[in-house]
């Protein structure tokens, strides 16, 4: 039998046919726009979603009989607001993750309800990109909107919806709307009371791998694939990108470096970062994890290129960058271009190069931002560190690890070793295993990532460039304090 994952991304979907010895037989990308309709707003049309996903089935299984696919599983972008009128229509754009509206919402929830209060309730304080606070900013924006709201639910339910005529959401998703309660894997009554909505507007929760339902005969008749197929309840994209990756169980970690950057930490017992740095999540796996997520990652480089640059030869711009001058930079680059949300929780922080000179080369300034990225993602490693986890090796994913630039400067960056898996497709993979589980081919994600996930190769750091990297790091770490009050005053 075989199996679909598909990864709903921000700027395209990307649908994966896996068989059960998890070789991919088939892929197929779609893209779909994105809309910032006031600077720091980030919005989608779940309607293209829709079209996107079903046009990638048919596709997908060109020259395949659909009828031997057994199940599916969906990762997805998180925290994005899908709102559904009784007639289950969409009833607004979807408020995505990297959406900054919510600065007064945040600031409500943090200060006035508290931050204690919100993490005894979900386990985490409120951050810009959560569901919660936009939720709260369309009851007080769009009244009529929020009025009219049936059902709630992110991104990836709103396919599963549309596979199956299911309202669902599992708990590694549901654990970054600010309306879970983490621990005990229930929706939090005070956090829906405190946003005004009932727990009859919230899709049922299921565990990442179990079935939600089956194919609707209308899709199955549109795809070719059969009414029998198994849909998974899918999960959030870090935590489907970790279960691609292996990182289930008890001390993985995997580092994602797509749009957005993440360390992911697994475990196998729920823990809170007492400071709320890190969130703490459900795990696919059926266990939890810590995560730290910096909003703009492999963005920094394409934003870099694309707009500064004008180019969109990316490994040709790399070559420029001499090894000689790896730990040796003078320019620092602060990757906040969509504020930030790990550690700092800052909405109005910038993106900003400091120490450019008469003889900084566009060189050094592509370096900067890669080097950024990677201090910034130390940033939540040190603060898991603080917690007394250990970290001695990572996994790591995404388009921007696939540079072997940028894991080098990350390896040195943070000193250990970081492993690049033989299946390498992020959430995309991590859904196709989570429909495995979700079928029967096996027992449990543990057991389908002992069977199917490959360390193809590994980068170990070099003593001397780990040593540069920690001088130029607490350099670093100074300059967002140094400018938090001014990007206030900038706003």
């Amino acid at each position: 039998m075989n199996y679909i994952g598909i990864d709903l991304g921000t700027s395209a979907v990307k649908l994966l046919l896996v068989d059960e010895k998890g070789k991919i037989l088939s892929e197929v990308t779609r893209e779909y726009p994105l809309e910032f309709p006031q600077p720091g707003w980030s919005q989608q049309n779940p309607q293209d979603w829709k079209k996107a996903v079903l046009d990638g089935l048919q596709a997908l299984l060109q020259g395949f009989d659909g009828s031997q696919v057994a199940g599916i599983g969906c990762g997805g972008q998180m925290h994005g607001l899908v709102v559904l009128d009784e007639k289950d229509e969409v009833i607004r754009p979807a408020i995505l993750w990297n959406d900054g509206r919510t600065a007064k919402q945040v600031q409500y929830l943090n200060e006035t309800v508290g931050k204690d209060k919100l993490s005894r309730y979900t386990a985490n304080i409120a951050f810009a990109g959560f569901t919660a606070p936009k939720l709260l900013w369309m009851k007080e924006q769009e009244p009529e909107n929020f009025a009219r709201i049936s059902k709630i639910m992110l991104p990836k339910d709103y396919i599963n919806y549309i596979l199956t005529g299911v309202h669902c959401c599992d708990y590694s998703d549901a654990s970054g709307m600010l309306l879970l309660d983490v621990e005990h894997k229930c929706w939090s009554k005070e956090m829906l009371d405190i946003c005004g909505i009932k727990e009859a507007q919230m899709p049922r929760l299921f565990e990442s791998y179990e079935c939600v339902g089956t194919v609707l005969p209308e899709i199955a008749k549109l795809t070719g694939l059969s009414e029998t197929t198994k849909v998974a309840a899918g999960a959030g994209d870090n935590a489907a990108a970790a279960v691609g990756t292996g990182v289930v169980g008890k001390g993985g970690c995997n580092i994602s470096l797509g749009t957005s950057g993440t360390v992911f930490i697994s475990s196998d017992r729920f823990g809170v970062d007492p400071n709320n740095a890190l969130h703490a999540f459900a795990h696919a796996d059926g266990g939890w994890h810590l995560m730290g997520c910096m909003l703009s990652a492999a963005s920094c480089n394409k934003w870099f290129c694309d707009e500064i640059l004008k180019t969109t030869d990316y490994s040709g711009e790399q070559e420029a960058i001499a090894p000689e001058k790896l730990g040796e930079n003078h320019v620092y680059f602060l990757p906040y271009l969509m504020g930030e949300r790990s550690p700092i929780n800052d909405t109005n922080a910038r993106g900003t190069f400091v120490g450019m000179t008469m003889d900084t080369t566009r060189a050094d300034l592509l370096q900067a931002v890669l080097e950024g990225v990677a201090f910034a993602i130390r940033d939540s490693v040190e603060v898991a560190k603080s917690l007394g986890i250990a970290i001695p090796t990572s996994k790591i994913c995404g388009g921007g690890s696939k540079s072997p630039l940028w894991r080098q400067i990350f390896a040195n960056v943070l000193g250990i070793p970081l492993q690049m898996v033989k299946t390498e497709q992020g959430p995309g993979y991590g859904g196709a295993m989570l429909a495995m589980v979700c079928s029967g081919a096996y027992p449990t994600v543990q057991a389908a990532a002992d069977a199917l996930v490959e360390v193809a190769a590994t980068v170990e750091p070099d003593p001397t460039l780990t040593a540069k990297y920690e001088e130029r790091y607490q350099q670093f770490r100074k300059i967002y304090p140094a400018c938090k009050d001014l990007f206030t005053q900038l706003m």
